[in-house]
């Protein structure tokens, strides 16, 4: 009796944590094309109840046509009760340019992110202060940081005395006091490895000339050390000049290397999301838009099995279309932005990355005549 038991009570425990899985999988926010269907994989009694709250959002000030639709679709289990909300955010249907140009990406936090943690001469300042890497400082006494050198300058301010961080983490806000430590060169410091930005190279997606609104990469920039989609307060493109290229391997991913031009500021970045970053073109000159080659952007069930161009510059800056396959379509898919499962089956390209690489993320993917999403695909050689 007691075995029937035991098998019972872990029967039960299974069902509660697939649906516990299920319900945690399903994202809290998704991005359609106006026309594509909601699709989400859900257990057996998790229905999803769509809300009627539109609310209309422009993204872009100098236009209407980029105004995005946003709903909220109710997750609820046996119709009984809320377990969360899917916040739906439709765009229109555009037309925009695939680009695939070489960019440099340059970002600035709202506020500073602690990636590490360090003691002060044997003493840890924030231990039993709740502060974990990942957090993101945005005031030291309720005055504003928005870099490493403004919190340096208010720890060292404080001449000791216990200072109050207030941070955000996971969207919500909190507050930790800690008391500075002196080190044997008479400055105060707080035992925290702080980053106000981050820098990195990537490929521009398409530009809406109507709206001069860009976007790039297809996927969100996170912090190296922690993880963590990093917030931004702002951010540029630049020029760059792709120097090489690392062949990908077996076991080991290949990457394209440049250097930024900080000469001139291509474009501002206004967004950092898990589908890419999302900005305004002020400058266009050095891109060599193909204004000529716009197109409308295929929604998922427009997407074939099959040939299809894939656009990108490598070390010669020189923009070409190169030859791909797309092996799968995840029509079903909203939990993320990968759609397709890709092969390249260019030669010229094979022999150069070896298959998809670091640094390729964002390549416009072109199919019939249509612009079928940035390339953050999943990928086979």
């Amino acid at each position: 009796m007691k075995k029937t038991y035991k098998i019972i009570i872990l029967l039960i425990l299974t069902i509660l944590l697939v649906y516990i899985s299920n319900i945690t999988n399903i994202p809290n926010s998704i991005l359609l094309f106006k026309g594509e269907s909601l699709n989400l994989k859900t257990a057996i009694g998790i229905n999803l109840n769509e809300k009627e709250n539109y609310k209309t959002i422009q993204v872009s000030a100098n236009t209407n046509n980029n105004a995005i639709d946003t709903r909220i679709v109710e997750v609820n289990f046996l119709n009984l009760f809320k377990v969360k909300e899917i916040r739906v955010n439709e765009m229109p249907e555009v037309e925009v340019i695939p680009l695939g140009n070489a960019i440099g990406i340059k970002l600035y936090t709202n506020g500073v992110l602690i990636i590490g943690m360090t003691e002060i001469d044997g003493i840890k300042p924030y231990k039993n202060t709740g502060l974990k890497e990942g957090d993101l400082i945005t005031l030291v006494n309720e005055k504003k940081v928005e870099s490493t050198s403004d919190l340096i300058q208010c720890v060292n301010e404080s001449n000791g005395n216990k200072i109050e961080l207030t941070y955000f983490r996971n969207g919500n806000i909190y507050t930790a006091n800690i008391e500075p430590v002196k080190t044997a060169k008479n400055e105060y410091k707080i035992g925290l490895w702080v980053r106000d930005g981050a820098v990195g190279v990537g490929t521009i997606t398409y530009y809406e000339p109507e709206s001069k609104d860009f976007a790039a990469l297809g996927h969100p920039i996170v912090d190296m050390d922690t993880g963590d989609i990093i917030n931004i307060k702002n951010g540029e493109i630049v020029e760059t000049s792709i120097i090489s290229v690392k062949k990908g391997e077996v076991g080991t991913p290949g990457e394209i290397k440049g250097i930024l031009k900080n000469e001139d500021t291509l474009g501002t970045i206004n967004q950092n999301s898990e589908f890419g970053i999302f900005g305004t073109l002020q400058k266009t000159t050095n891109l060599s838009i193909p204004y000529e080659n716009k197109m409308k952007v295929a929604l998922r069930d427009e997407i074939k099995l099959g040939n299809a161009k894939v656009l990108l510059t490598l070390e010669d800056g020189v923009r070409r279309e190169y030859d791909i396959k797309i092996k799968k379509i995840y029509k079903n898919n909203n939990e993320n932005n990968k759609s397709m499962l890709i092969e390249i089956v260019d030669d010229e390209l094979k022999e150069k990355t070896g298959g998809i690489v670091q640094g390729m993320s964002g390549a416009p993917i072109v199919q019939n005549g249509k612009f079928i999403r940035g390339n953050n695909a999943c990928a086979c050689k």
